[in-house]
């Protein structure tokens, strides 16, 4: 069987098939939409690839217009915007069955020595991840066995994902819980050398857990589901050049959830503590039936 880590890299592989236009798979999976962090780390490949590859991103911002359909091609459309001395400018259009799914803007910077440097620590201490239990642990500790779609997921699951906090499973548990989560990920093997693949390949994880914030007073996050959700915009800033592939810490919050519609927020920092992304994302939250 294909590493997870290996079918990753293939899905971020895009085919050129025009000077500006692209073709990424979109797998055949059980969900009812395409995955946006898929389909967020297709468009950054598709923006990258139309640079001349000494400038790494440095920040992107995209809505998700309507739900992708797994098993359909989607096609990426880049539009130059500036090529700047400092500054490179991209938008991506993400095409499926002939209807825009997805909208991306991505900027490039040339690297540059900063007159000064500062940041914020680490708002907590937290245990190493070789002490921190995998989700499958977890879940299995819990359940006495892997239920066969979670079988079946982590079989293909590109990231080792470790819950700082123990996972909650009952209304109990979560009556006094706060709206913030902390994981450590990175991908399950090696991603290569080439750094827009781990920009691209942490893009992607970065949309796979940030809405756990929004939930987390409300249900548990595990189990049956009383909300919908849905991604609605993501932006990201890259601080510091990094590997995917190597442990980072995803510390994540939700400041306010109102509307139908939760906003969280993600700091992802090395294991030296440096803090090398910052992430924001919106999501729709609706009562299912």
């Amino acid at each position: 069987m294909t590493n997870p880590a290996d079918r990753l890299v293939d899905l971020l592989d895009l085919e050129q098939i025009e000077v500006n236009i692209f073709r990424g798979r979109s797998p055949q999976e059980s969900l009812q939409r395409v995955f946006g962090g898929q389909v967020a780390g297709q468009a950054l490949v598709a923006a990258g690839r139309t640079t001349e590859g000494d400038r790494p991103v440095h920040s992107l911002h995209a809505y998700f217009l309507r739900p992708g359909r797994p098993g359909v091609p989607i096609v990426y459309q880049v539009e130059r915007i500036r090529d700047g001395r400092s500054f490179t400018t991209r938008r991506v259009t993400a095409v499926q069955q002939g209807r825009t799914i997805f909208n991306l803007t991505a900027s490039f910077h040339k690297p540059e020595e900063g007159p000064f440097e500062h940041q914020l620590p680490p708002a907590r201490e937290v245990p190493d991840p070789e002490s921190v239990p995998t989700i499958t642990e977890e879940i299995r500790k819990h359940l006495g066995k892997l239920p066969e779609q979670w079988e079946r997921m982590a079989r293909r699951q590109p990231f080792d994902i470790r819950y700082v906090d123990r996972l909650r499973w009952t209304a109990d548990e979560i009556e006094s819980a706060e709206p913030r989560s902390a994981v450590w990920m990175r991908a399950v093997g090696p991603l290569g050398d080439d750094p827009l693949v781990h920009t691209c390949a942490l893009t992607y994880a970065s949309d796979m857990t940030l809405l756990d914030a929004v939930r987390l007073p409300v249900e548990p996050l595990w189990g049956p589901r009383n909300f919908d959700m849905a991604s609605l915009d993501h932006a990201m800033w890259f601080h510091r050049p990094f590997r995917a592939d190597e442990w980072f810490l995803y510390d994540q919050e939700s400041p306010i959830a109102t509307g139908g519609r939760g906003l969280a927020r993600g700091r992802i920092y090395n294991r030296e503590g440096q803090l090398i992304v910052s992430v924001v994302q919106e999501g729709l939250f609706r009562k299912l039936d």
